[in-house]
């Protein structure tokens, strides 16, 4: 199965002067684990995913007050929507991240989460040997 299989087409944006409380809501309502950070000034794209605001949280931050900017990560990890589905959760496992951004032609066409990713083999009945398994 390739990523363009199972990758979602919708992709929630949020910007770097949102506040952490603005990003979770919006995740929350749009049932996402991150949101692509974009700017204005073309600069980007970043990430903030559900683990950064939980990390900020728990760190002490005030989530009315702390902005996206300060918390999103600026390394986007990008992936073709042509790639097998093994090829991208190999990579999210080896980098240690949850979410690709999905670019085609140099256009974002989506997102591709770990969740995702099990869904798809889970609904397809995926079967492995690795390990023994």
């Amino acid at each position: 199965m390739e990523v363009r299989e199972g990758m979602s087409k919708v992709v929630l944006s949020v910007g770097p002067g949102h506040t952490l409380r603005e990003a979770a809501r919006r995740m929350t309502d749009s049932r996402v684990g991150a949101a692509i950070v974009v700017n204005d000034d073309g600069q980007g794209p970043g990430i903030v995913s559900e683990r950064d605001i939980l990390h900020a949280i728990g760190g002490g931050q005030d989530p009315d007050a702390e902005l996206v900017a300060d918390h999103m990560s600026e390394s986007v990890i990008t992936a073709d929507p042509g790639w097998s589905l093994e090829r991208a959760a190999t990579e999210m496992a080896t980098r240690h991240i949850r979410h690709l951004l999905i670019v085609e032609g140099g256009e974002m066409v989506g997102v591709l989460s770990m969740r995702d990713v099990m869904r798809v083999w889970s609904t397809a009945g995926a079967t492995s040997t690795v390990g023994g398994i």
